[in-house]
């Protein structure tokens, strides 16, 4: 069997050869890519040599090609197309990733001898300094420092969260699916667009339900469809199967298995010298302390929950009756339509998937940074929905590859994100190639792809991940791009989401499906009237999720929680945002970006973005906008970046001076 995993791609630029690769390859190349590895990490731990930074620092850039090659395929294909056959390999492979990983950062020898580079440093140039001094960061924060008995209950620990984030992961896709709602008559589902009901039609016909409507779940607590649903006994149903996954008394129960990873990490973080594994993740972080985290979440949570409590009394207004969680968004759509006159339902026509992408996204990419798009069908994905796109620069040249996957699929997790599949580095002369998957329910063959308003929003946001990606100018692969501490990664992309209403943008791509007319004048103000109406429960909504977090990891070392279910209401009351009416973005028992993804004790790093993101629109806003030279400050600054110097230096250079928060209080309506 030829492994197509062992040696580079000759695709353009080296793009994974999908089309040969089959699920019997992971596994060998795996265990090729940990044995080629380790030999390379002992042959630079053994090097009789003197430590230099070329045999050292820049050697372990170098190592590791093999592993690197199959790692970044197989982790974005569990996430995007997660089949039995995926599962069984992530389950064999996550422990032993975590093992070679520990192999890795707490080789003595290894970390001896770039502190050897490190005495001895004064002429390297600026990045080459930053990445002696990431990789000593990385060697202490993993163990290197601690005795030989710590470092093996450091072993343990890890192998243990590796095996558990794996079943974590595995257990929330499969209650999703489970708890997917079922619906035998489409009178239940009133009020739902007949491109809404034909998508659930045919996701019923693919999962072998002909003749009914299946409504799948998305990640979050709240799902689109409740805004729609004019049937209350269905919106409820909806809603609770949404809340209760994980929690149930089945296979799929994952609550236990976040609260057993909290525990750990708790144990994990009193070995590394904190207090709790909270202070521990936010300690490399571009926060200055997780003091700081904390006094900016308490300021901005009592507003938050204000907001939220008197959007509730015109809810129930406009209801009726007594409000409940699965109420909450139908009559928001209801006062939104009476308030603003603005029906965002009946925005959908003019939001088409290709149109936002090829005259929205791309466009608004072109005229800020010069970039164009060419799609290649000459060139496959991992998955028949897959399409394939090469990116060039302003001058021709190409630049990378851009796959994007939208539709939702019973082996997909929910939500959305970005991932490399090759990292843009000079070292290696590689150029970029990233994904972006979002969860878009798929119409019915020859039918148009009819977004909401939020997966537009969505589609922006997932592709400035994407340019963050593209455009990294870095000449090691540990900076590429989005490589960056957690609570500056989504500052990028949450600055693109800025261009959905740039009138430019928004006249290019906002356009009747059918008959090319363009959003109506009158209504792109009426949404520039409603930007503030559900900010109160948007903003609730994810602090319950961000404040959850921080619960589970400020557990002090050797505490038990107790029942997960009961720990969740506790921190949710003790930190003031227990309202029955708005739940959690993410409750314990999906919350798979902080027990399966790499959030933990992190959620806070949107908001702590967003203060950076909306800073970043005053400027662009006060420099012209949509202008090339706007684009190139910004790429020029930061994007082409990566991690290669402090990303608050770079924020810095771009905006001349730190950050100020009142914009971000200004938009969600906290000052």
């Amino acid at each position: 069997m030829t492994n197509p995993f062992l040696s580079p791609s000759t695709l353009d630029y080296e793009l994974p050869p999908f089309e040969q690769i089959r699920d019997e390859h992971y596994l060998p190349a795996f265990e090729a890519g940990i044995r080629e590895h380790a030999a390379e990490i002992d042959a630079i731990a053994s090097n009789p040599e003197p430590a230099t930074f070329a045999n050292t620092a820049e050697a372990l850039e170098r190592a590791g090609a093999t592993l690197r090659r199959v790692s970044i395929v197989f982790f974005n294909k569990s996430s995007a197309d997660s089949t039995d056959s995926v599962q069984e390999i992530e389950t064999v492979i996550a422990p032993r990733l975590a093992a070679h990983e520990d192999d890795l950062y707490l080789n003595k020898g290894l970390f001896a001898r770039l502190s050897a580079v490190d005495a001895d440093a004064e002429d390297l140039d600026d990045e080459s300094r930053r990445l002696l001094e990431e990789y000593l960061r990385r060697f202490r924060r993993a163990g290197a420092q601690l005795d030989d008995s710590g470092q093996q209950r450091l072993r343990t620990i890890n192998e243990e969260l590796s095996e558990l984030s794996t079943r974590f992961s595995q257990s929330v896709l499969r209650d999703t699916n489970d708890l997917a709602l079922l619906v035998d008559d489409a009178d239940e589902l009133a009020g739902l667009s007949p491109d809404d009901l034909a998508a659930a039609r045919q996701a019923a016909a693919d999962a072998g339900h002909e003749g009914k409507y299946l409504l799948t779940l998305l990640s979050p607590s709240g799902q689109p469809a409740l805004a729609s649903l004019a049937n209350r006994a269905t919106r409820k149903r909806l809603m609770e199967n949404s809340l209760v996954r994980g929690s149930r008394e089945n296979a799929n129960k994952s609550v236990g298995i976040g609260a057993r990873m909290a525990v750990l990490r708790a144990e994990r973080s009193e070995l590394l010298g904190y207090g709790n594994y909270a202070e521990c993740a936010t300690a490399d972080q571009t926060a200055p302390s997780y003091a700081a985290v904390k006094e900016m979440l308490a300021t901005i949570t009592p507003a938050a929950v204000r907001n939220a409590r008197a959007e509730a009394e015109a809810l129930a207004e406009a209801a009726g009756h007594d409000l409940e969680p699965w109420d909450w968004a139908y009559y928001s759509e209801q006062v939104r339509q009476q308030k603003f006159s603005l029906d965002r339902g009946a925005l959908r026509p003019y939001f088409e998937l290709d149109r936002v992408l090829q005259d929205g996204v791309f466009f608004a990419a072109n005229r800020l940074y010069g970039l164009s798009f060419e799609e290649r069908s000459d060139l496959s994905g991992y998955h028949p929905d897959v399409r394939v796109w090469e990116v060039r620069d302003a001058d021709g040249a190409g630049l990378g590859l851009f796959l994007g996957d939208y539709f939702t699929r019973p082996t997909k997790v929910g939500g959305a994100w970005m991932n490399p599949l090759v990292e843009q580095s000079r070292l290696l002369g590689q150029k970029p190639v990233v994904v972006n998957n979002l969860n878009i329910p798929k119409p019915p063959a020859g039918e148009p792809a009819l977004l909401t308003l939020d997966e537009v929003r969505t589609t922006f946001h997932e592709f400035g991940h994407a340019l963050h990606g593209l455009l990294s100018d870095v000449t090691y692969p540990l900076f590429s791009g989005p490589n960056v501490p957690r609570d500056f990664v989504e500052y990028p992309s949450q600055v693109n989401e800025m261009w959905m209403f740039w009138p430019e943008v928004l006249a290019n791509y906002a356009r009747h499906h059918r008959t090319g007319e363009a959003l109506p004048r009158e209504t792109v103000d009426k949404l520039e009237e409603a930007k503030l109406w559900g900010q109160g429960f948007g903003t609730t909504e994810y602090l319950g999720a961000t404040l959850l977090d921080l619960a589970w990891h400020e557990l002090a070392p050797g505490a038990e929680p107790g029942d997960p279910l009961e720990f969740e209401a506790t921190a949710l009351e003790a930190a003031g945002v227990a309202y029955p009416l708005v739940p959690p973005r993410y409750r314990t028992g999906y919350f798979k970006h902080i027990f399966a993804s790499g959030y933990a004790a992190g959620y806070y790093s949107y908001i702590w973005s967003e203060a950076l993101d909306a800073d970043t629109v005053e400027w662009f806003k006060e420099n012209g906008g949509l202008q090339r030279d706007n684009g190139d400050h910004f790429r020029r600054e930061l994007l082409s970046r990566g991690n290669s110097r402090d990303p608050l230096e770079s924020f810095r250079a771009f905006r001349g001076r730190d950050a100020d928060i009142a914009p971000l209080l200004e938009r969600r309506g906290l000052n």
